[in-house]
C-alpha cells in the first residue's frame, strides 16, 4: 500500500504543474504580430533579441516629454513609483552618421488574472538625429520594409505619412486599446513623423524625424479618418519617386496705384 502511494503522488504533482504551467507559458513565449518582428512580443523577449536596454524612460505627460533612467536605478528604485508599462525600454545606435534611437512601448495582458501581467509591444518608435530624408529610412532601420505597390494604402497629414503593410492579425487586439477591437480589421502600420510638418508637395527628399510601428485599422481609416487622412500614392513606390517636380508657383504681379487726374 505504501508503495503504490509513493508513485502516485510524484505522478499527480507532474500533471498539476503542468497544468498550472499552461497559461504562464503560453504567454511567456509568445510571437510576433506581423513582419516587423517586434509588435506583440513580450518584454522578456525583447530583452533576448536586443539584450539589455541602453536606458529606460517614463513620459512625464501625454506630451512627448522624457525622463530617462540607467536600467539599474530604474530597477531599484523608479520603477517601484509608476505602473511596470510606463517604463520604456530605450536602445540607441550609431548608424552612417545618424543617432537612431528604439523606444518599446508596452502594454499588460490583462487576461492574466495576476498582480503583474506579462508586457506585450504594442508600439516601436524609432528616432533619428538629425531628420532624415523618407528614401534613407529603409537603410538606417532593417525592420522598415514598406510595399512598393502606388496603389498601396497610403495617406498624409500636414505632420505624418501613414502606410499599411500585410494582411491583418486578430491577435494583434491584445494590443489594442479601442473598446470595440473586436469589430476591426488591425494591420501592421507604419507611421512616419515631421517635427516642423511637411510640405504640400511631398517628395522621397522631404524630412522625418520619427517612425512608429503600430497596430491601426485600414478600415477605420476608410470609415472615420475621411477628415484627417488625406490619400496619397505610396512614396516608396517607382513611380512616386519619378513624379515631375513641384511646379513653380505662379509669382503675383506687384499691384500698381491708380492716381487721380
Amino acid at each position: 500500500m505504501q508503495c503504490f502511494c509513493s508513485q502516485r503522488i510524484p505522478l499527480f504533482l507532474l500533471l498539476t504543474g503542468g497544468l498550472l504551467l499552461v497559461p504562464l507559458t503560453s504567454s511567456l513565449h509568445a510571437k510576433p504580430f506581423f513582419e516587423d518582428g517586434f509588435l506583440g512580443l513580450t518584454q522578456q523577449e525583447v530583452h533576448a533579441k536586443l539584450g539589455t536596454p541602453h536606458a529606460i524612460r517614463s513620459r512625464k505627460s501625454a506630451l512627448r516629454v522624457f525622463s530617462y533612467y540607467s536600467p539599474k536605478d530604474w530597477k531599484k528604485y523608479f520603477s517601484k513609483l509608476v505602473s511596470p508599462q510606463n517604463g520604456e525600454d530605450v536602445y540607441t545606435y550609431s548608424r552612417d552618421g545618424v543617432q537612431v534611437r528604439y523606444s518599446f512601448v508596452y502594454k499588460p495582458d490583462f487576461r492574466e488574472a495576476v498582480d503583474f501581467p506579462t508586457l506585450h509591444v504594442k508600439r516601436v518608435e524609432v528616432e533619428f538625429t538629425p531628420s532624415i530624408p523618407l528614401k534613407a529610412v529603409p537603410s538606417l532601420v532593417d525592420e522598415f520594409n514598406p510595399s512598393a505597390g502606388p496603389e498601396d494604402p497610403a495617406f498624409r497629414s500636414n505632420l505624418w505619412v501613414l502606410l499599411f503593410k500585410g494582411p491583418p492579425s486578430k491577435e494583434a487586439t491584445l494590443v489594442v486599446e479601442q473598446w470595440d477591437k473586436e469589430d476591426g480589421d488591425w494591420s501592421l502600420a507604419y507611421q512616419l513623423f515631421s517635427l516642423n510638418g511637411l510640405p504640400n508637395y511631398l517628395t522621397v527628399d522631404s524630412a522625418i524625424d520619427r517612425l512608429e510601428f503600430t497596430v491601426q485599422s485600414l478600415t477605420r481609416v476608410h470609415q472615420i479618418g475621411r477628415h484627417t487622412h488625406e490619400p496619397m500614392m505610396n512614396p516608396y513606390s517607382l513611380e512616386f519617386a519619378q513624379r515631375p517636380p513641384e511646379p513653380p508657383k505662379p509669382k503675383k504681379a506687384i499691384p500698381v496705384p491708380v492716381y487721380a487726374e
